[in-house]
């Protein structure tokens, strides 16, 4: 015989670091803690407007993007 429980909803929230799900001796912590990405925005602040247009990503995003694509071989975004 086919038995349906009455299951209530169960409303859970639970709170996560991510920082606590990337092991401490992952590639991406290392290139993290060896290089200052803040240099990209000296490079190319001739490139953005400071009052036109809609607001950019943030081009230390998108350079981590690339060296993402780089360091683990994917070949489209």
């Amino acid at each position: 015989m086919l038995t349906k429980k009455n299951r209530e909803i169960i409303e859970q929230v639970e709170l996560v670091s991510i920082d606590s799900l990337v092991p401490q001796d992952h590639l991406l912590r290392a290139v993290e803690e060896s290089i200052d990405f803040n240099f990209i925005y000296d490079e190319v602040k001739d490139l953005y407007s400071e009052n036109t247009g809609r607001p950019s990503i943030d081009p230390v995003v998108l350079i981590k993007l690339l060296m993402l694509q780089a360091l683990y071989g994917i070949r489209s975004m």
